[in-house]
C-alpha cells in the first residue's frame, strides 16, 4: 500500500512540474499563479504547497531538473570523449547549451538569474550555485580524462583551465539569455572559438582536431 502512494505522490509531484514548466513557458513566470499551475496539474491548491513553498521553487525544480538531465549527457561524453581536446570540450559544452532551453525560456532563465543573485543565501540561491558546483567539476574531471588519454599535456592545470572553461561559458550563457535574439548556434561558435584559443597551448602536438 505504501508503494503505491510513493507512485501517486511521484505521478502527482511530475503533473506539477510539468504544468509549470509549460505555463511558465507559454505565459511568462511572472504572469502564471500558483492557483493556475494546480488547475493545469489537475491538483489540489495545497497539494503544490506540500512540495513547494513559492513558485521560485518550483523555477529551482525545474533548473534542477535541467542540470540533472545535462550532468547525465555529460557522463557519456567523459566515458567516450572525441578524439581531440577540442573536440570534447566542445562536445561536453555543446551539451550544456543546447539543451538550456529544453525547459526553461530565456524569460525563466533571467529569473532564476536574479533569484539567485539577489538572494544567494536562499534555499533558491544555495541550490542554483551547487548546480553550477556540479557543473564546474564535470568540466574538470573531462580535461582530467583528457590528460588521461594523453589528449592534453600534463602540464595543464586541469582544475583551473576546466574553471576557467566553464566560468567562460556561464558569462556567454548569461550574454545569451539577456539577448533576445541570440541564438544558439551564435552562442555555441562564441565557446567553441573562445575554448579553442584557451586549448591551444594544452593541446597535444599530433592528436586530431
Amino acid at each position: 500500500m505504501s508503494g503505491l502512494r510513493e507512485r501517486q505522490k511521484a505521478i502527482r509531484h511530475d503533473r506539477i512540474i510539468e504544468a509549470a514548466t509549460r505555463l511558465f513557458q507559454e505565459q511568462g513566470y511572472e504572469t502564471v499563479k500558483m492557483e493556475a499551475i494546480a488547475a493545469a496539474a489537475e491538483v489540489a491548491i495545497g497539494t503544490i504547497y506540500n512540495y513547494y513553498r513559492n513558485k521560485g521553487d518550483l523555477l529551482v525544480a525545474i533548473v534542477s531538473l535541467e542540470v540533472e538531465e545535462v550532468l547525465r549527457l555529460g557522463e557519456q561524453v567523459i566515458a567516450a570523449p572525441p578524439p581531440s581536446a577540442e573536440a570534447a570540450v566542445d562536445a561536453l559544452i555543446g551539451g550544456y547549451v543546447e539543451h538550456s532551453l529544453h525547459y526553461l525560456s530565456k524569460e525563466m532563465w533571467r529569473q532564476a538569474m536574479a533569484i539567485s543573485t539577489t538572494q544567494p543565501t536562499s534555499p533558491f540561491g544555495e541550490t542554483y550555485a551547487a548546480l553550477d558546483v556540479a557543473l564546474a567539476r564535470q568540466t574538470c574531471q573531462l580535461l582530467e580524462k583528457l590528460q588521461e588519454l594523453g589528449l592534453l599535456s600534463r602540464a595543464a592545470d586541469a582544475g583551473s583551465l576546466g574553471e576557467v572553461i566553464f566560468n567562460n561559458t556561464n558569462m556567454n550563457f548569461m550574454v545569451f539569455v539577456k539577448d533576445a535574439d541570440m541564438t544558439l548556434a551564435e552562442l555555441r561558435n562564441h565557446l567553441r572559438r573562445q575554448h579553442d584559443a584557451v586549448l591551444t597551448e594544452f593541446r597535444i602536438v599530433g592528436a586530431k582536431v
